[in-house]
């Protein structure tokens, strides 16, 4: 490593540096910049630390290696001004190491004449101690030629090992003389000290490639190691960049969902104050109909209490006109008996006056008999009226009351919506009414064939929204819903008809055929009502142990059966669901499909009435054949005559194989027929059966194969006990084998017009097993 160097600016010193001397304001003779040694390292044993071996002809140091060392070389050369050490006696340590004894006087005359020009730059210090400090500081700058030399030449770095010989001593101690001249050129050259501080500082920034964590600023890698960060954690530059712009992206993101949140809250409250006006113009009608109603019941009632007033007037005068006239008649009676009195007084006649005096005294006695009423007839108060405020006080309290609510409207029915128990119904109150809650009521949809009243249920919920159960499958319902609050109940929705999802569908796996190529699935419904479609769902087994499943549905199913076409030899697993405006039922009970052969289930309503069919569902028996025309039961579509039976349709094109274990002694036919083959005949014997029979002969077993009543003439000599029979729709063949030593026995050559059943017989007593779902065997090949 080469020796630290560093570029200051005399007229920007360090706050911290107290002890430095003032600077003066440079004059246009001085030197704008100053080039440092600093010593204190040379003379322990730390140098082997800062200068490695390195060969002499090594390149020149990198720009930014200058940089950090000059950090180092700064904090050494303060403590070197504190500690005072003495330059001469560091200059001589130099010399002797480096070889330069012989040109030690040269030397010290190059760096006494630089330290005189530095000298007289610089004033006096103030104090002893910064006069000390700044002779040191002087001092130090008079070895700024070797600093000089080795930034002039490239930094070229200068070899650790003290043991170098004399001759390269003394070449370089020329290199120094000769820098150091160049470097005085340069200080009278008209440099600025501002270009010095500029190209520092803009290396110091260069620099920074780590970044202190805990001062949390970029600083250079060598002040992690030498410099006040040392204790420091820092982290890489580029990872501090991108942590930091994580930390802002994170910041900005939140800072968007708070703009997001203050927009919305922003929006929410302007939506509020269109609120408060719209309910100020409310409560302000309202108010204004309330008041309204109150001044006229007030009105109304001050007019009936004036009218019942002038009604009460009218009475008191009237009782009192009606006592007065009476006072005054009997005042005009009193005068007029007075004045007859007085007159009769004056008559002399006392025959005349006797007559008059009887009749006088009587009217006068019937006169005073009368009694005079002298009570008023009524009283000139006016009764206390008391008026009835509480119509208008119950208007009054009624301002404030808010309104009932008006009608809901109730949603139509969403699709898959519902399942087969249960309904979700939805409505809205397109109104600004206060709402309490709702009364949300239903009944079952009645059809032309129930007359009866369906009983209607009612339920109360608080939101917009309500999911019924316990309903029937497949059924229609109508809903309608009434808002409620203290003021009363709104009229009721119109009605809505929801319908529930349908029963899952029930497959009739014994009805199911299926070849290596394809299967007729049917299935029946569980619902009354009818469905909209159905989905069949089949999963392929591709692996059963690990239960590796492929799914795929086939939907749009009208019926209730359904052709697939599948992969040979594979193994599905098939369900159905049903479907309507509510939904889709829940998944049926699945059943499995072997695509390794034919399969078909034996047809019950063809079966002769002496033949049972046996649980597994493909052995049929007959135990009795002593009267088989006897009086039995006769179904539309059973054998009447012929023992027999026909198995299930088989729509597939192509191949199909099966096998029938038959007993040596019973005597059987067994082949394929069409679905009109007459029942009140024998199989074989008509145009529209092909069939293989087993008699037994006193001599031998007996084989024929019939249709149209016709047989060829084929003897059997090993009689078979496992028949195969093979259908092939595409080659117009039906052929019979012995299954246990694969022989071929006899093939049918006919054009099969339309799709044959199976169909099997009995001659005898005995039984006949049928095995299905067997690929056929090779040997089934034609020669």
């Amino acid at each position: 490593m080469s020796s630290s160097t560093r570029v200051y600016d005399t007229s920007d010193q360090s706050p911290g540096r107290s002890a430095s001397p003032p600077v003066p304001e440079p004059s246009e003779t001085e030197a704008e910049g100053l080039i440092f040694y600093h010593m204190d390292l040379y003379g322990s044993k730390e140098r082997f630390d800062i200068f490695p071996e390195e060969p002499s002809g090594q390149g020149d140091r990198s720009r930014g290696d200058t940089r950090r060392e000059s950090a180092l070389n700064s904090e050494k050369f303060q403590c070197s001004q504190e500690a005072g050490y003495d330059l001469e006696k560091e200059v001589a340590e130099l010399a002797k190491m480096y070889g330069l004894d012989e040109d030690r006087e040269k030397e010290l005359e190059l760096l006494g004449g630089r330290l005189e020009m530095v000298e007289s730059r610089w004033p006096p210090a103030r104090t002893d101690k910064a006069g000390s400090q700044g002779s040191l500081y002087n001092a130090s700058k008079s070895s700024s030629p070797m600093k000089d030399q080795s930034q002039s030449t490239k930094q070229q770095r200068l070899p650790v090992k003290a043991s170098q010989d004399e001759d390269q001593g003394k070449v370089r101690a020329e290199d120094e003389a000769e820098n150091h001249t160049r470097s005085r050129e340069g200080l009278s050259s008209g440099g600025t000290s501002d270009e010095w501080s500029s190209q520092a500082v803009s290396e110091e920034e260069e620099v920074a490639d780590v970044f202190c964590c805990t001062c949390k600023t970029p600083i250079r890698a060598f002040d992690k190691l030498f410099g006040e960060h040392k204790d420091h954690e820092v982290a890489q530059l580029p990872r501090a960049v991108e942590s930091e712009k994580e930390e802002i992206h994170k910041n900005m993101c939140k800072l968007e969902e708070q703009i997001a949140q203050m927009e919305n809250f922003a929006s929410h409250l302007e939506e509020i104050f269109i609120t408060v006006e719209e309910n100020f113009g409310r409560q302000e009608q309202n108010f204004e109909v309330h008041y309204n109603n109150a001044v006229q019941v007030l009105a109304q009632k001050y007019e009936e209490q004036l009218e019942a007033l002038g009604e009460e007037k009218r009475q008191k005068l009237e009782a009192l006109y009606g006592q007065l006239v009476s006072c005054g008649e009997h005042l005009d009676t009193c005068k007029e008996l007075t004045d007859t009195t007085q007159e009769l007084y004056l008559e002399n006649d006392k025959a005349n006056f006797m007559k008059a005096a009887v009749t006088m005294v009587d009217r006068l006695e019937e006169f005073l008999k009368r009694e005079v009423d002298l009570e008023l007839a009524t009283l000139p108060d006016f009764e206390e009226r008391v008026i009835d405020f509480s119509e208008v006080e119950q208007l009054m309290n009624s301002i404030n009351t808010i309104p009932a609510p008006c009608a809901p409207v109730i949603n139509p029915q969403a699709p898959n919506a519902a399942t087969g128990t249960s309904l979700r119904v939805c409505w809205g109150l397109f109104s600004d009414d206060t709402v309490e809650c709702y009364q949300l009521r239903y009944k079952p949809v009645s059809n032309e064939r129930d007359s009866d009243e369906q009983a209607e249920h009612t339920l109360k919920v608080k939101e917009t929204y309500c999911t019924i159960t316990n309903l029937l499958p497949n059924t229609q319902y109508e809903f309608w819903v009434s808002a409620l609050n203290a003021s009363g109940i709104s009229p009721p929705s119109e009605r809505a008809v929801y319908v529930t999802a349908p029963s899952p569908p029930t497959i009739k796996s014994k009805k199911i055929r299926s070849c290596e190529n394809a299967a007729l699935v049917c299935w029946e419904s569980r619902d009354i009502n009818p469905v909209d479609s159905y989905t069949v769902e089949l999963s392929k087994l591709t692996d059963e142990e690990n239960g590796d499943i492929i799914t795929e549905s086939i939907v749009g199913i009208p019926n209730c059966e359904v052709l697939i076409h599948l992969q040979p030899t594979q193994s599905y697993r098939i369900c159905v669901r049903a479907l309507n405006l509510g939904g889709s039922s829940e998944r049926s009970e699945p059943v499995l499909i072997h695509t390794t052969g034919t399969y078909f289930c034996l047809n019950e309503d063809t079966a002769h009435p002496l033949l049972a069919i046996l649980d597994d569902g493909f052995t049929v028996a007959c135990d009795e054949l002593e009267n088989p025309e006897c009086d039995l039961p006769v179904y539309d579509n059973s054998f009447t005559r012929c023992i027999g039976i026909l198995g299930s349709l088989i729509p597939f094109p192509g191949k199909h194989y099966w096998e029938v274990e038959v007993e040596e002694d019973t005597e059987y036919r067994i082949g394929v027929a069409f679905e009109n083959t007459p029942r009140h005949g024998y199989l074989g014997a008509n145009n529209s059966s092909w069939c293989m029979r087993h008699i037994i002969t006193p001599s031998r077993h007996k084989y024929e194969f019939l249709h149209s009543g016709m047989t060829p003439d084929i003897r059997i000599t090993i009689p078979p006990r496992r028949i195969g029979i093979l259908l092939d729709y595409e080659n117009c063949r039906l052929s019979f084998f012995n299954a246990d030593i694969a022989q071929h026995l006899y093939a049918f050559k006919s054009h099969f017009q339309h799709y044959v059943h199976p169909c099997f017989a009995l001659e005898t007593p005995g039984i006949l097993r049928i095995h299905t779902g067997i690929a056929i065997p090779p040997w089934t090949a034609l020669p």
